[in-house]
C-alpha cells in the first residue's frame, strides 16, 4: 500500500509539473505574440507643417524617405516664412511650425516645444554680371541699409545695386538682421520675394542685384559672395570662421506624439542626419562646436 500511495504521489506531482510547464509555455507564447503585434503596429495619420522655406530642401527628402518607410502616413509641408510657421502651430492649424529663429518672447507662453534639427548657413548671392566676389561686413551693412546703391562704391563697376530679399515674416531675414545688421534697419528700397527660391530666381534674372539665401539654394545660376574674405563651406561654419547661419527649429504645440513625433524623430535620427543633412546644404547640430 505504501508503494502504491508513493506512486500516486509521484504521479500527481508529475502532472502538476507538466501542467505548470504547459501554462508557462502558453504564457510565453502569448507574450511573444503580443510583442510581435506591437512591433508590427504602424504609425499612421497626416502630419502638417509650414514655415521656413530655408528648411524645405532638408524636409522634402525627409518627407519622401519617411513616407517610404510608413505608407500610412501623409506629410504635407508648406513654406510661408518662419513667423508664419510659428503663428500657425501656436494657433493649432498645423502640427509643426518650421523656423530659422529661436522662439521670440511673445511665443513663450504658447506651449511650443522646440526641436533643433540642423544648422542652416546663409549665403549672399549676386547676379552673374556683378564683378565683385567679396564684401566686408560693413559693405554688406551699407548695401542692406541703402547707404551704398552703386557697385562702384564697393569695388565693382558703375552699376546700380538692386536689393532683392525677404519679407518681415521671414526667418532668413531675421537671421541676416541679427548676424549682419546688428540692429540697423533694412532699406525700404528693395524687391521683396516670398521664398528663398524666388529670391534666387529674381537675382539670376536681374543685372546688378544682390540678396541672401539659405546655402542650399546657392547654385550656378547666381554668384555666391564671400564675407570678409571667407567663402562659405561647412568646415568654415563649424570652425567659427563663417558666422552667418541659424539653427533650424521644428516647433510643436506641446510634446509631439504619434506620426508627428515619429517624423521629427526620423529627421533627428543618426540615419537621416548622416545621410541627408550635409548633402542638402545643411550641417548636423552635433558637429557644431559649442
Amino acid at each position: 500500500m505504501k508503494v502504491i500511495q508513493k506512486s500516486k504521489v509521484l504521479a500527481t506531482a508529475l502532472c502538476l509539473v507538466l501542467g505548470m510547464s504547459l501554462v508557462a509555455g502558453c504564457g510565453g507564447s502569448k507574450t511573444s505574440s503580443d510583442a510581435n503585434k506591437e512591433a508590427a503596429v504602424e504609425v499612421e495619420g497626416t502630419v502638417t507643417a509650414s514655415g521656413s522655406t530655408a528648411l524645405l530642401p532638408l524636409l522634402k527628402p525627409a518627407q519622401e524617405e519617411f513616407q517610404k518607410k510608413h505608407a500610412k502616413v501623409t506629410i504635407n509641408i508648406a513654406g510661408g516664412g518662419s513667423f508664419t510657421g510659428m503663428n500657425q502651430v501656436a494657433a493649432g492649424s498645423v502640427n509643426i511650425g518650421n523656423s530659422d529663429v529661436a522662439l521670440p518672447a511673445e511665443y513663450k507662453d504658447k506651449g511650443l516645444v522646440d526641436h533643433q534639427v540642423a544648422v542652416a548657413p546663409f549665403v549672399f548671392i549676386a547676379n552673374q554680371d556683378v564683378s565683385v566676389d567679396n564684401l566686408t561686413i560693413q559693405q554688406y551693412v551699407d548695401i542692406l541699409t541703402g547707404k551704398v546703391t552703386n557697385w562702384k562704391d564697393v569695388g565693382g563697376k558703375d552699376q546700380k545695386i538692386t536689393l532683392i530679399h525677404r519679407a518681415k515674416s521671414s526667418g532668413s531675414r531675421a537671421t541676416i538682421s541679427e548676424a549682419v545688421l546688428k540692429g540697423a534697419a533694412f532699406t525700404d528700397n528693395a524687391v521683396i520675394q516670398d521664398s528663398n527660391g524666388a529670391v534666387r530666381s529674381a537675382i539670376a534674372s536681374t543685372p546688378g542685384s544682390i540678396g541672401y539665401v539659405d546655402a542650399a539654394y546657392a547654385d550656378s545660376s547666381v554668384k555666391a559672395l564671400a564675407i570678409d574674405g571667407v567663402k562659405y563651406s561647412p568646415a568654415a561654419v563649424i570652425d567659427g570662421k563663417y558666422k552667418v547661419f541659424a539653427y533650424e527649429h521644428m516647433y510643436t504645440k506641446g510634446e509631439a506624439t504619434g506620426a508627428v513625433k515619429a517624423f521629427i524623430d526620423y529627421v533627428m535620427s543618426k540615419e537621416f542626419q548622416e545621410t541627408y543633412v550635409e548633402k542638402n546644404g545643411f550641417i548636423p547640430v552635433t558637429k557644431m562646436k559649442k
